[in-house]
C-alpha cells in the first residue's frame, strides 16, 4: 500500500482474488483464470499487475482449501475470517490520481464486490471516488484552459473536452450510486 492508504498495483490482484472468494467458493484452477481474465479484459497484459502467488494467500491464511489433500489446481477454495477482513481493508483504500488503468481496475472491483461492504462504506468509497473524479476534472480544466492549449491548433483541446465529459459522467454515475445506499 502507497503512503497515501491507496492499492499497490499488485493488491488489485488481492482484492480480485478475495473478492471472487466473497462470491463463493472456486477451484484453484478457476480462481486463478477468473483473475486473469478479468485484468486482461480491464488492463490488458500488464507485467506491473503480475500479482503474489495465490499460494501466498494460503499462507497468510486468507483463503484455504476445504480438502487440501486434493491436487492444488482442483482444491476448492474459500475465504478465511482473515481474508474476509483483508477484503473490507482492501475494500475501503483510497484512489490515487490520476486516473490510469490501474485505478480503473481497482475500481472494477470494487463495483464488482460493492455489496461486501456495509452501506456506510460503500457511501464513504463513492464520496473518495467522487473526490478523485474531482481532482482530475480540476486537473484536465486547468490544462484546458492554459493559454498554448486552448489556442492550439492541433485536436488537444477537443480530446481535453472528451476526457472531462467522461469524468464528468463518471461523477455523475458515482453520485446516482450513492443516491441508491439504503440503510
Amino acid at each position: 500500500m502507497y503512503k497515501d492508504n491507496s492499492l499497490i498495483p499488485s493488491e488489485a490482484i488481492r482484492l480480485a482474488a478475495l473478492g471472487l472468494l466473497w462470491q463463493g467458493e472456486r477451484s484453484y484452477a478457476d480462481l486463478a483464470r477468473e483473475i486473469r481474465h478479468f485484468v486482461g479484459r480491464i488492463v490488458g497484459p500488464s507485467l506491473e499487475l503480475l500479482g503474489p502467488s495465490l499460494e501466498l494467500f494460503k499462507i497468510e491464511g486468507l483463503i484455504e482449501a476445504i480438502d487440501p489433500k486434493q491436487p492444488a489446481d482442483s482444491q476448492i477454495m474459500r475465504l478465511t475470517p482473515e481474508g474476509r477482513a483483508e477484503l473490507r481493508r482492501l475494500m475501503t483504500t483510497r484512489l490515487r490520481g490520476p486516473m490510469g488503468e490501474v485505478n480503473k481496475l481497482i475500481i472494477a472491483f470494487k463495483m464488482h464486490f460493492f455489496a461486501a461492504l456495509a452501506p456506510d462504506d460503500q457511501r464513504q468509497q463513492l464520496d473518495l471516488m467522487i473526490e478523485a473524479c474531482d481532482k482530475e476534472l480540476v486537473r484536465l480544466g486547468d490544462l484546458r484552459a492554459y493559454p498554448p492549449v486552448s489556442a492550439g491548433d492541433g485536436h488537444l483541446p477537443s480530446w481535453l473536452d472528451l476526457e472531462i465529459a467522461e469524468i464528468g459522467a463518471r461523477r455523475a454515475w458515482f453520485e446516482g450510486l450513492k443516491g441508491q445506499i439504503r440503510d
